[in-house]
């Protein structure tokens, strides 16, 4: 078992990792207080016995899967069930599942009373090895990704990879486009993830590879945790990749990876990021997205997913496209074009 501790001037909170952290927290984290569960029809369905086991008392919402639930109507529903459950400031909210319910949930936590405890318990690789640790919640609106939200710390993430046996390939693919972001970041993880290509999938070398993404956040956002600096550099290949989330359908690592893969090739372009460590992390892209392609991702839709990279939240008033790109290995920075130069630059990027 390992133990992250992530402070923060918010609180100080820790990450657990390991197949038995379950059996040895959540006894202790639901004991002698009033609870609430919230997880998706994906997890209840897969895991009933589990919820029964652990949370037999207690009030658990189950959130219809996918994307289209992060929205402020079922925000209201789950705020309005913790109403009518009677809790209190000393409650504790359980966010059970992947990156929706653990957004949603944080945020329905922060909300509530102005904010109760919040144990995030991911259940995909995508929410294990980023989108649970580090505070960040939020709702879609508008079309508009993560647009409405809160920075707001969980007392305690609970990362067991044993959920990781009953996720489809496709969705490990999802994962791995935030590990290949870690890569870009972190020239360890970049030379874990090169050297180890056939052991992508192999729950062993994932547990790893979640502890070591962990790590890397969990500094970054002890450095900065409203996103001010450092931070941003968590953003590499989302830009572009919200916007293609937005217009294509696929899932958020899927459009990271093809998001990473068209702005590496910008920065390429314009001698940003150097142009050997550049292709060989567009290689670990490549094949991050071979192992379960998407038949219909033609980029037809690409100046519609320019548009769309309008209203990412890392624009300024500046009028220009903002995003974090690799620049050497383990280097980043911020590269800003304005909107016309951006769509042309991701053009270009989409024929190479």
């Amino acid at each position: 078992m390992e133990t992250i501790v992530l402070k923060t001037p918010s609180m100080e909170g820790k990450i657990y990792v390991g197949k038995d952290i379950l059996e040895k927290r959540l006894p202790v984290l639901t004991a002698g207080q009033q609870n609430f569960v919230l997880t998706d029809s994906n997890v209840y369905r897969l895991y009933k016995e589990w919820f029964v086991r652990y949370f037999q008392d207690t009030e658990i919402f189950v959130l219809e899967a996918g994307e289209a639930s992060k929205t402020f109507q079922s925000l209201y529903e789950i705020l309005s069930k913790m109403t009518g459950a009677g809790l209190h400031r000393t409650s504790r909210l359980f966010a059970v599942g992947g990156g929706v319910i653990g957004d949603i949930g944080g945020l329905a936590a922060a909300l509530y009373m102005r904010g109760i405890s919040c144990v995030q318990i991911p259940t995909t690789l995508l929410s294990q090895v980023d989108s649970s640790v580090g505070g960040k919640t939020a709702v879609d609106l508008g079309g508009v990704k993560n647009i409405v939200g809160a920075f707001y710390q969980p007392c305690e993430v609970l990362v067991d990879p044993s959920f990781l046996k009953t996720l489809p390939r496709r969705e490990i693919k999802c994962g791995l486009g935030e590990i290949v972001k870690y890569a870009a970041l972190n020239g360890e993880i970049f030379d874990l993830l090169s050297n180890n290509t056939e052991k992508w999938t192999e729950l062993a070398f994932l547990e790893a590879l979640i502890v070591s993404c962990i790590r890397h956040k969990a500094g970054v956002v002890e450095a900065d945790e409203k996103e001010s600096g450092e931070r941003k550099s968590l953003n590499v290949g989302h830009t572009t990749g919200h916007a293609i989330e937005l217009t294509s359908g696929l899932s958020h690592g899927e459009s990271v990876l093809y998001g990473m893969r068209l702005e590496t090739k910008i920065a390429m372009d314009l001698g940003v990021c150097e142009k050997s460590y550049g292709e060989a992390l567009v290689s670990l892209v490549d094949r991050a997205i071979a192992l379960e392609p998407c038949s219909d991702m033609d980029f037809k839709n690409i100046e519609q997913d320019a548009e769309k990279a309008r209203s990412d939240k890392k624009n300024t008033d500046d009028g220009k496209i903002h995003m974090a790109v690799a620049k050497a290995k383990g280097e980043w920075t911020m590269l800003a074009l304005p909107f016309t130069e951006y769509q042309d630059a991701l053009k270009n990027a989409v024929k190479k």
